[in-house]
């Protein structure tokens, strides 16, 4: 069985997943929310049932060399893989968590392609949990929703050392914008109609970060900030991210890229200001700032920000046509040959309106 899983890319909202979670302990912090879609790019694999092991040979594209994974099927060797942490431990943690709630044999994984950016903001790590949870899912016909395969492919990447959000593994639900909504245990999602194609150019900025270190450091602001460095960060992912990123959703559904482009500028600025002090190493961004302030751009592009956990990992720009678009990767080519840029386009769809909270049956095999 040949399974296609896509990054995620967070277009509004970073980090309002977890702080929204923190509503359980702290009710009087704002609801998270997070507007997303998934990637054109993504994580390949052709997988087949192996009865006693769980075996991953990979070709993934941040220049290293993996040998091929081989684990007993055996729930404490999977759990130690994935506490670990590395490549690998997303992988053993979702299965690890499958293994505890269903009776099942293992996996072979050929991961043959990997076309997705790793460790740049775009969930590589969801999208290969996720890509876990569905081989386990329909190679043992253990009949899980998509949701379902989101939340097992969530606690297996929390097996490992991460510490993401919920967020990330919305992946499982392919190309569509989805905005979702987070209040403490409490998860809704809405699968969002765009009326027209929208162009963005997600960037590689080649540069590194620490996500594992920019959650750490903000984490330590939640549940009660103590101090005025811990309050703006919960001020930026209370009410300033969710009035910009509700905003945003009418504005994707207009397919208002002008102001899509306004907003993505106003994020960025509201989050320099509130945010990189509770983590000025990880997240001041030389790279992200000179492309977005690079004037050969402005002509083709309405803004861009940061994306995921934020730091110079990635950037998505928004484009003012599919003309534009090029032109705007070629310009970062020429100006920028140690950045990568990459096509996303958000095309509209034939489907209305549809709240995804039931995880409805028929959305099929969306990925």
């Amino acid at each position: 069985m040949r399974i296609f899983v896509p990054g995620r890319l967070c277009l509004f909202g970073e980090h309002s997943d977890w702080a929204g979670e923190y509503r359980s302990v702290n009710p009087l912090l704002e609801k998270g929310y997070t507007l997303i879609v998934g990637t054109n790019q993504g994580i390949y694999a052709d997988v087949l049932p192996n009865p006693t092991e769980l075996i991953i040979r990979t070709s993934i594209n941040d220049g290293r060399v993996y040998e091929p994974l081989r684990l007993p099927m055996e729930s404490n060797t999977l759990k130690c893989i994935a506490a670990e942490g590395g490549f690998f431990s997303y992988a053993a943690g979702t299965a690890y968590q499958i293994l505890t709630h269903y009776d099942v044999g293992g996996l072979e994984v050929d991961n043959y392609l990997t076309d997705l950016p790793i460790q740049k903001g775009l969930s590589s790590s969801a999208a290969f949990c996720v890509l876990i949870a569905r081989a386990f899912n329909r190679l043992y016909d253990l009949k899980m929703t998509i949701r379902s395969e989101m939340e097992f492919a969530y606690l297996g990447e929390r097996t490992t050392p991460s510490l993401c959000g919920r967020m990330d593994q919305a992946c499982a639900y392919g190309n569509r914008p989805i905005l979702m909504i987070f209040d403490g245990e409490e998860i809704d999602l809405l699968s969002l109609q765009v009326s027209e194609d929208l162009f963005l150019v997600i960037v590689d900025l080649g540069g590194s970060k620490n996500t594992q270190e920019i959650l750490h450091k903000l984490n330590q602001c939640y549940p009660f900030a103590i101090n005025p460095i811990q309050q703006n960060v919960q001020k930026y992912f209370g009410y300033i991210s969710s009035e910009i990123t509700q905003a945003a959703v009418e504005a994707i559904q207009r397919a208002d890229a002008q102001l899509l482009g306004a907003l993505m500028t106003k994020a960025q600025t509201e989050f320099d200001r509130h945010v990189i002090p509770a983590c000025p190493e990880q997240l001041t961004a030389k790279k992200l700032h000179l492309l977005l302030d690079h004037e050969p751009l402005k002509p083709y592009i309405f803004g861009g920000k940061g994306v995921g956990s934020q730091g110079d990992g990635t950037a998505q720009l928004i484009a003012k046509n599919q003309e534009s678009q090029r032109k705007a990767i070629e310009i970062i080519e020429r100006d920028f040959p140690q950045m990568q840029a990459l096509q996303l386009t958000i095309s509209r769809l034939p489907t209305p309106m549809i709240d995804l909270a039931e995880d409805k049956k028929q959305y099929g095999d969306v990925c």
